[in-house]
């Protein structure tokens, strides 16, 4: 039936004049054509298909015979595999290339992961060769179909492992290997008209139209590899030659780079964009549009962690320079929650250091606001993000920034920290450094006066002080109190009350009233409290009828979780351990400066 209704109207519309088909022409031939196919009459389908007489009918409407040829196609186990194959071929060679592209991206379309890999594999080269048969006006369907495709890889699961990305397990390597080939041509032809670009300036008038149309080849490019910068490169974590001698993805990297310089985008300017100027380039896009910041971000973690294309890049940029660049690109990464671009910007700051001298970064780098920005995101790393490895990561590379900065940027950035950390741990820890940098300060021939004398009691004043005075909850803070009890011993150890270079003796007093003070206070209602809640939990644990049940205790304006009461019992144990702890350090101190001054 279908395949008498096809005859019938092949040979209505040989008569009729070319082009001149009625909706009703093009409906049941659409409707039969692709009926035939699928009952598996593809031979006399292709009999009509290659019919001489027949040739304009199918130029004009043999795409709509795609769905069911590129069904057959993706399946590849029909018995008539062969015969669709031949009229798939035929319809690339005769038909309308603005309607071969509709039916093909419309076919390009899929859900399942599987038939994404496999369609993608099989409509490519068609589509290339399309797009190369639109001559001048092929820009934007190029731009379209890259958009499409790119839409459709991103759905492939990302390969993790080394044996996923070897495997190709999820078919994403062959996409990304066939992408590169796709756009090959196309990126030749841009590259030629740049090198001819000098010769077509000197006779603009005559070819500016043409010149228009390449502009905007590039831009579809440009746009292609920005996309392909944020994803996948941007979600993948590339494996070093070492780990993987052949890598798809790495090579997809280099690749894309490659194509950014081949169509005149310097990879420099790219990189350092934040610092440098940009001339104005043709285009309709804006800047920021044009160059999407997380694509920047990716391009410059390639270059500095990957040493993809860094043979391309003047080596006239000292390391402080390359640095502030990056500091754009590592506050990006960073602010986000996503896994691997937190990982990311972990490896690109660490990367930016370590070529930096210790102890070089001056003061006023800390006026840039993203050096600050990106110390406060490292502090959300190391405290709140899921990850193990990546808090410790974290911590590393936040050691690793505070000793690339000179001492007075030290200890502003010290004063800074201790202002908005708003973290017990991070506190200490920054504590833990002054302690340090005072210790080098007071070795010979180290004498500073950041971290000794006048400038060191205004920071000692915000070190040695409890947040909310006696009520301040120790156990909330402890890493702070414990950090500051240490410095202060430390201090009164360390500096000799005839020498008082860090002046701590002149300010001891006022420590005591303070700091020492609130503290003993703070102490001693701590452990009246927790003694009370294990008294009480004790007798209630005496009582039979409760011993298996479920207790809820407060501690200050907190409940405890609910746990049985031996559970209670050792927390609480433990909070008056840890007050002990506190107490002996500051009994010590006590001890220190009442022998100190008696001398």
């Amino acid at each position: 039936m279908a395949l008498e209704q096809l005859s019938d109207v092949v040979q209505r519309c040989q008569a009729r004049p070319d082009d001149s088909y009625t909706t009703e022409d093009h409906d049941v031939f659409t409707i039969a054509g692709r009926t035939c196919i699928e009952e598996g009459n593809s031979v006399q389908v292709l009999s009509i298909i290659l019919d001489e007489k027949n040739q304009e009918i199918v130029r004009s409407m043999g795409w709509n015979l795609l769905p069911p040829l590129i069904q057959v196609l993706l399946k590849k186990d029909n018995k008539n595999l062969p015969q669709c194959l031949a009229i798939f071929n035929h319809l690339l060679e005769t038909c309308r290339p603005k309607e071969l592209l509709i039916g093909l991206l419309e076919q390009l379309e899929q859900d399942d992961p599987d038939t994404i890999a496999e369609s993608v594999h099989l409509l490519l080269n068609p589509l290339q060769k399309v797009l190369l048969c639109l001559g001048s006006r092929k820009a934007s369907s190029l731009g379209m179909t890259l958009s499409s495709v790119l839409d459709q890889v991103a759905k492939l699961p990302l390969p993790h492992t080394k044996d996923q990305e070897e495997d190709d397990v999820f078919s994403l390597c062959r996409c990304c290997t066939e992408l590169i080939a796709f756009i090959r041509p196309f990126v030749q032809e841009v590259r030629l008209d740049l090198l001819n670009s000098e010769e077509l300036s000197e006779s603009r008038n005559n070819v500016a139209g043409g010149q228009d149309k390449e502009d905007e080849l590039r831009t579809e490019l440009l746009k292609f590899c920005m996309k392909t910068l944020s994803h996948p490169l941007l979600e993948v974590q590339l494996k070093d030659p070492d780990t993987l001698a052949v890598s798809p993805l790495r090579n997809f990297a280099t690749e894309i780079l490659n194509t950014l310089s081949a169509i005149g985008e310097s990879l420099t300017s790219l990189v350092y964009q934040p610092l440098l100027k940009r001339k104005q380039l043709p285009g309709f896009l804006e800047e920021e549009v044009r160059y999407p910041k997380e694509s920047l971000a990716s391009l410059a973690h390639l270059v500095f962690v990957h040493h993809l294309a860094a043979d391309t890049f003047p080596s006239v940029y000292n390391p402080v320079f390359c640095l502030r660049c990056n500091m754009e690109h590592t506050c990006l990464l960073l602010s986000r929650t996503e896994e691997t671009r937190i990982q990311k910007g972990l490896e690109l700051y660490e990367k930016s250091l370590v070529r930096v001298v210790d102890g070089s970064l001056p003061a006023d780098l800390l006026e840039i606001k993203t050096f600050l920005t990106v110390s406060q995101n490292l502090v959300k790393v190391m405290t709140i993000c899921p990850r193990h490895d990546l808090r410790i990561k974290g911590l590393k590379v936040f050691q690793l920034s505070i000793d690339k900065f000179d001492t007075e940027a030290k200890y502003n950035f010290f004063q800074y920290m201790l202002k908005t950390s708003g973290h017990s741990g991070v506190e200490g820890y920054i504590i833990k450094n002054i302690k340090n940098q005072i210790d080098l300060a007071l070795q010979p021939g180290n004498s500073n006066t950041w971290f000794e004398g006048v400038h060191l009691l205004p920071l000692l004043r915000k070190v040695l002080s409890l947040p909310d005075g006696p009520e301040t909850d120790l156990l909330q803070y402890l890493d702070r109190v414990m950090e500051s009890l240490n410095l202060l011993r430390y201090l009164v150890i360390r500096d000799k009350v005839t020498e008082n270079q860090t002046g701590i003796w002149t300010e001891l007093y006022k420590i005591e009233d303070t700091f020492m003070k609130p503290l003993r206070v703070g102490l001693n209602m701590s452990r009246a409290h927790y003694e009370r809640e294990l008294h009480n939990t004790m007798e209630s644990k005496k009582d039979k009828a409760k011993e298996e049940s479920m207790l809820s205790v407060s501690v200050g304006d907190e409940k405890l979780p609910n746990m049985t009461s031996q559970s209670q019992i050792q927390a609480l144990h433990s909070a008056l351990h840890t007050f002990d702890m506190i107490e002996s350090v500051l009994v010590r101190i006590e001890e220190l400066t009442d022998v100190r001054e008696n001398l």
